[in-house]
């Protein structure tokens, strides 16, 4: 009798996750869950995103087409569902984690220019297909057990054909015990038959096994269970085993994901496929569960308004709204979100309808579109102490508008919009200190800030020092910082040296906070936020008609 001796871990495993039929099926949350039931095995687990665009990062694509650009500690803007992969592995993820074509043939031809291919034809394959496995290799130098490597688009679009043979190569590379393909496909249900339909799934795993890749296990999405017969009709003509055959059913929550697909067998296939020893690493799911718990026990129900640019794709926004939720059911508060276009207010939207919401958000975002109307928003939510939370471009809005209203300083604004203001409230930090150039003026990733002892932020934090990610290249003219303080906006948290304001507040109202940074990108399932969590508890108390008081950040940790 044949059989593979089990073994404890001497080689990094690879997991490589592909997708076909149809985009946005949902490649990035079924690596993340099976990044998480793999941690939940004691494995240390890392992720990674090959994605087939031109582009050399996502830093300058339209999140209004694309999706929110996330950003990681050590600066690097990378594509939306490395938030996935944080927010369900719980681990810091890095700017090599996410590659694009584009940085790919950067690479290349930077080294044929230098020489370093000694004159030789540069082609696709060796060179490219090279690059892409030196990349995903270097993923496997960090001291993971598991890579799991998401590749974007779909199989048969023909960007993505460098990456299919880079990893068809991979396995012969790294031994076959050591690679472990997963391919996800759609199986949909056509009402006028009454069936679930296999044939798309068939066509897709034909299109990869052409290119040389037979799956080890697929992934069926559909918006019902996978019959038994249909799992062995698929196993058949994919020439999978029947238990290899995993249904993917549309949850009520992406954080039941993780749960559905244990229990479906797909993280012991998987374990399996890669000779990893399942007496050496049992499961244990009790922390995820108490998480899906908790998203499913809330006893009542918050309405925030995000008021944003690209709210007609709420993806520009992910991890914002992830990180409302994680506050919400973190203390048994179901949110429920309204995206609000901001060229929209005050024109249509008023203050009786922004009165309505438990608190308001204002996120980040670039150009002059929509200012006004996130202005007058910042403003309604000041003078009707409704709870709001100001993020990166957020925080501004508010400086802005307490300098308009408060200050008298009616022409207050931004010299990323005018350098006709006589009150450029926020500025380039080369703009404030008369200098011409400091070097590069995007602030990007980790980046130290204190907070004021006694602070509402300071409170929230339980501590004076913190880290936040940033994206941003325009910062609080801190030759206006003694008059916003003397009139009550009080400058909370400041970079170490000084120079740079990171948090506002304004002290008596029920939650007016902004902050410089990027505190979505940090938020996680069981850790929720504290900035958001701030804001949560604030609305909880409006929509219950109490008076606002500071949170105890005590009574934060006993919640989860």
């Amino acid at each position: 009798m044949w059989f593979r001796e089990k073994r404890s871990l001497a080689m990094t495993k690879y997991v490589f996750v592909t997708g076909g039929v149809s985009s946005s099926l949902g490649k990035g949350l079924t690596a993340s869950s099976l990044g998480r039931l793999l941690k939940s095995r004691g494995l240390k687990v890392t992720m990674c995103k090959l994605d087939p665009y031109l582009n050399v990062d996502p830093g300058t694509m339209n999140p209004g087409e694309h999706g929110e650009v996330f950003v990681t500690d050590d600066g690097g803007e990378t594509d939306l569902d490395l938030g996935h992969y944080e927010r369900f592995i719980d681990e810091s993820l890095s700017k090599i984690s996410n590659t694009t074509t584009g940085s790919i043939y950067s690479n290349v031809i930077a080294k044929e220019r230098r020489g370093d291919y000694l004159g030789k034809t540069v082609q696709v394959i060796p060179h490219v297909t090279d690059e892409i496995k030196e990349r995903i290799r270097r993923q496997g130098t960090l001291g993971a057990d598991v890579v799991i490597v998401e590749i974007g688009g779909t199989v048969g679009d023909i960007e993505i054909v460098p990456f299919i043979e880079s990893i068809r190569q991979f396995r012969r590379d790294a031994g076959r015990d050591n690679v472990c393909y997963v391919h996800l496909t759609l199986v949909p249900y056509l009402a006028p038959s009454g069936e679930q339909k296999t044939k798309p799934t068939q066509h897709s795993v034909t299109e990869l096994r052409s290119r040389g890749i037979q799956p080890d296990i697929i992934v069926c999405r559909s918006d019902q269970p996978i019959s038994d017969s249909l799992k062995r009709k698929i196993s058949l003509l994919c020439d999978v085993p029947m238990k290899a055959v995993i249904s993917a059913v549309d949850e009520e929550s992406i954080y039941d994901i993780p749960v559905t697909l244990h229990h479906e067998g797909f993280d012991t296939i998987v374990c399996d496929t890669l000779n990893i020893d399942l007496d050496e690493h049992p499961i244990d799911l009790a922390p995820w569960e108490s998480v899906v718990r908790r998203v499913h026990n809330t006893t009542s129900t918050l309405r925030i308004g995000i008021v944003g640019k690209y709210v007609t794709m709420p993806d520009a926004y992910l991890s914002v709204g992830e990180a409302v939720r994680h506050a919400g059911f973190g203390i048994g508060a179901k949110t429920t979100i309204e995206w609000l276009e901001a060229e929209r207010v005050p024109s249509e939207i008023d203050a009786e309808r922004l009165g309505q919401f438990d608190g308001i958000i204002v996120p980040g975002g670039f150009g002059e579109r929509g200012i006004e109307g996130m202005i007058a928003t910042a403003r309604i939510a000041r003078e009707h102490d409704i709870p709001y939370l100001g993020i990166c471009l957020g925080m501004q809005i508010q400086v802005i508008e307490f300098a308009r209203h408060v200050l008298g300083l009616s022409d207050a604004q931004s010299t990323e919009f005018t350098h006709s203001s006589s009150a450029p409230v926020i500025s380039l930090l080369t703009e404030q200190l008369d200098v011409t150039d400091l070097g590069g003026t995007m602030r990007l990733g980790a980046w130290p800030a204190m907070l004021d002892e006694g602070s509402q932020v300071a409170e929230l934090y339980g501590t004076t020092v913190v880290s936040e990610r940033h994206r941003h290249r325009y910062e609080f003219n801190a030759r206006y910082r003694d008059q916003f303080e003397a009139a009550g906006l009080r400058c909370s948290g400041n970079s170490p040296d000084g120079r740079l304001v990171e948090f506002v507040e304004l002290p008596g109202h029920a939650f007016f906070v902004g902050t410089q940074a990027h505190p979505e990108f940090k938020s996680r399932p069981d850790r929720p936020h504290p900035l958001f969590v701030g804001l949560i508890k604030a609305a909880a108390l409006r929509a219950e008609g109490r008076e606002p008081h500071i949170i105890d950040p005590s009574t934060v940790d006993a919640t989860l």
